[in-house]
């Protein structure tokens, strides 16, 4: 799996939950939410654009940061 960071303008645990629903909904991933860095990073199979397209469901801004590198 490819390890993808984005960027979602989260301000409360309403927003992480909202990212959260959508995650659940698509699928096929494992993520982290950094809510204080407003920050996703997503595990999964699914291309980019789809896990972006999947953000902005949410209604937020995101955007995409860069592969994570798996330590």
């Amino acid at each position: 799996f490819q390890k993808h960071e984005f960027f979602v303008d989260m301000t409360c645990e309403g927003c992480s939950n909202a990212v959260t629903r959508v995650l659940h909904r698509l699928g096929g991933v494992q993520f982290d939410i950094d809510l204080p860095n407003k920050k996703v990073c997503i595990d999964s199979e699914h291309n980019v654009d789809t896990l972006l397209e999947t953000l902005k469901k949410t209604g937020k801004n995101a955007s995409y940061l860069g592969e994570k590198s798996v330590q």
